[in-house]
């Protein structure tokens, strides 16, 4: 029989073209505009697909009358600025939406064109994209108005219904080791809606489903990526009929180990940001991992970090996962390969499809179509080296290139959450949002949301709130400690600042990260008789009545911080 056929837009790395290759569909062409994304899917794929800008066919239905007919389409579009991350959520989604409408449009003309073979159509893309593309598309929306008067069509007619053809699909339900949520559109041309493929993996354990896979399964079965070299054979813990040496598996055995301080800020964002709720420290195996994002971080909330395979304190003791472990979370064999630097290869994985999500949409046009449906994949077992630039080096890495800073860095931290506020040590006047500043300021947060009250403490004001902390059982320990061991590691707002951009404490001195930190350790080892302060006479919070004693404690450490870094 015939195989279906594929035309594969936005194609990056191929993801999306890999779940339909395992049900045997044949891969015609993949377009995109990053050579690094070209070069890998015409390796992996064998097709002569060139770098291609999308918005070519914007405005010109020849163009798009010049692609090849295919049984199948389906496309990415760069979910950049529809993604929440980005910038909060407040990215200009501009360019999003003219790509996604520019895929719809090749969609439309493919699809309602005299003698179409098209069978399906998918577009994959993040969750929070359904808030700004059309539900309905008509031939006028997709500026075809010209192409369906020509073919008969009245123009306001539906072209795409997305509306009832989308659905949210989480890579988890599908056997991946991810939980990765992603909208979905399509359709199967033949009854004319998108059908959702069953789960085979479930989070409820009380379903008759497999449970999802956990990240220490998948982990459990790769090699170590501090491994030594070797002939021995290795088992692809997601395609097991691969199998493959050790030494022909690329990009895993390297030291991805992160420095202390970028995996201190990482932990910091995660445990401790002053909006955002608490993430695991490292990564929490036990559960599927989070998902592998498009840009390669150790110092980001959404970076993933692991404990080192090395026995390291500081530098090296976490890392980031090598990118054939992000490779296989997301579902890629094995033999697939990633050509480019180490960043264009995990750009090139964070960005694909899982393959587990879209071989069960493949498999759903199969069997709508009744079409033969093997259960054995059809995989590429054998490693394609030729022109790929291995990141293995088998070596442990050396770290002698602190990263630092840029000049004039911003700094904002909290000792701890407690109440609904937050004490915050900062180089900048956080109410009026300005540019890092030759001054160091306290200063309250009451709540995280928009338009939360904030107060300026000035310097000082630690001698106001003394006798309130040396009535509390272990006020006196806490101020004695303070004055007598932590005071003496303050430098003055100029090294703070130069500290702070150079990631690197000077000589019996604390950075400014490491004091905040030092104030959470030694709140947190304090057993206090009053949990909270009750405010009478002396108006300590103004916002606030109530106030967890830990606060307090937070506030006099915070302030005479800043109050010896600007006398300095």
């Amino acid at each position: 029989m015939k195989k279906l056929t594929v035309l594969d837009f936005f194609c990056g790395a191929g993801g999306f073209s890999e779940g339909f290759r395992q049900k045997g569909f044949k891969i015609v062409k993949g377009y995109d505009n990053w050579q690094p994304a070209i070069n890998t899917y015409n390796h992996n794929f064998e097709t002569d697909s060139v770098v291609k800008n999308i918005l070519d066919f914007k405005s010109s239905t020849e163009e798009i009358n010049l692609l090849p007919d295919t049984d199948i389409i389906i496309g990415s579009p760069p979910c950049v600025s529809f993604s929440s991350s980005n910038n909060s959520g407040k990215a200009d989604k501009s360019l999003g939406l003219e790509l996604t409408k520019c895929f719809l449009r090749i969609v439309a003309v493919k699809k309602h064109q005299k003698n179409s073979i098209l069978k399906a159509w998918y577009m994959e893309n993040v969750v929070n994209s359904k808030k700004y593309i059309n539900q309905i598309y008509s031939f006028e929306d997709l500026d075809l108005v010209e192409w369906a008067l020509k073919n008969n069509i009245a123009p306001n007619n539906v072209a795409l219904n997305l509306l009832d053809n989308t659905t949210i699909i989480n890579s988890a339900d599908y056997g991946s080791y991810q939980a990765r949520k992603r909208a979905i559109s399509g359709e199967i041309i033949k009854i004319g809606r998108l059908i959702i493929p069953k789960a085979t993996h479930s989070n409820n354990k009380k379903d008759t489903l497999q449970e999802w896979n956990t990240l220490s399964k998948l982990l459990q079965k790769l090699p170590k990526p501090n491994c030594k070299k070797s002939s021995r054979k290795v088992i692809d813990p997601v395609y097991n009929s691969i199998t493959i040496n050790l030494n022909q598996l690329t990009d895993h055995f390297y030291d991805s180990g992160l420095y202390k301080s970028e995996w201190r800020q990482s932990r910091e964002h995660k445990v401790n940001h002053y909006c955002m709720g608490k993430m695991s420290f490292p990564e929490n195996k036990e559960k599927p991992s989070r998902t592998i994002t498009a840009t390669k971080s150790g110092t980001s909330r959404e970076a993933l970090i692991y404990k080192s395979e090395y026995s390291r304190k500081g530098n090296g003791e976490y890392r980031s996962p090598t990118v054939r472990e992000a490779a296989s979370i997301m579902g890629f064999p094995f033999s697939y390969q990633f050509l480019g630097t180490l960043h264009s290869k995990w750009r090139l994985v964070g960005n694909a499809v899982c393959p587990s999500v879209s071989r069960v949409f493949a498999n759903e046009v199969l069997n709508q179509y009744n079409l033969p449906n093997s259960i054995d994949l059809k995989l590429v077992k054998e490693p394609n080296l030729i022109d790929v630039q291995n990141l293995n080096n088998f070596k442990e890495k050396v770290f002698d290139k602190q990263p630092k800073r840029t000049k004039n860095s911003r700094f904002r931290r909290h000792p701890i959450k407690a109440g609904n506020l937050t004490v915050t040590l900062s180089n900048f006047d956080i109410e009026k949002n300005t540019k890092a500043t030759d001054k160091w300021y306290t200063s309250i947060q009451y709540g995280t949301g928009l338009g939360y009250k904030n107060q300026k403490v000035e310097d000082d004001f630690y001698k106001t709130i003394e006798p309130i902390i040396l009535e509390e059982k272990t006020g006196p320990q806490f101020v004695k400690t303070i004055n007598k061991g932590f005071s003496e590691k303050i430098g003055s707002s100029s090294d703070l600042q130069k500290m702070y951009e150079e990631q690197i404490a000077f000589e019996n001195l604390l950075e400014p990260t490491e004091l905040v930190e030092k104030i959470n350790e030694i709140i947190t080892q304090i057993k206090f008789k009053n949990t909270d302060y009750i405010q009478s006479d002396t108006i300590v919070f103004k916002n606030k009545d109530i106030i967890p004693m830990s606060q307090v404690f937070a506030l006099y450490a915070i302030n005479k911080i800043t109050t010896i870094a600007n006398s300095n």
